[in-house]
């Protein structure tokens, strides 16, 4: 069985995405609502994410902008990443909370040596820890 998170965005996926990809590295792939073929559907949203791909390692994360009369708010769920060092730690954190807002301070605590809770400028909520051993 393979689970991955796949978040639907309103109208920032392709931002969001580019974002993630400066932060974590890794692979990204981007089709948009226009790179379909044939007769398209409202020339307003040709450029709406119809489908995003981000690889890191063996991890993924997918993700879409939901046309207009498919939106719904956001459901509650956290992005959780485990970096291997607390600098990886720190800078992803403090990457994702540009423009965004700490939910909780990257911080030690009784199960990781760095543990912080973001919710990012793009609507995202994020989860950053450090194992334990790190």
């Amino acid at each position: 069985m393979l689970i991955q998170p796949y978040l639907m965005f309103d109208g920032n996926c392709g931002e969001a995405f580019q974002r993630y990809h400066e932060l974590l590295g890794g692979d990204l792939q981007v089709q948009r609502f226009g790179d379909m073929p044939g007769p398209g559907g409202n020339p307003a949203e040709a450029d709406l994410v119809l489908h995003a791909r981000l690889q890191v390692g063996d991890a993924v994360l997918m993700a879409s902008d939901a046309p207009a009369d498919r939106r719904e708010p956001r459901g509650s769920y956290s992005v959780s990443l485990t970096l291997d060092t607390q600098d990886e730690a720190r800078r992803v954190f403090d990457g994702l909370a540009e423009g965004g807002t700490i939910r909780m301070p990257l911080e030690p605590t009784f199960w990781s040596p760095l543990f912080g809770m973001v919710l990012d400028r793009f609507g995202t909520r994020w989860m950053v820890t450090v194992p334990d051993a790190a």
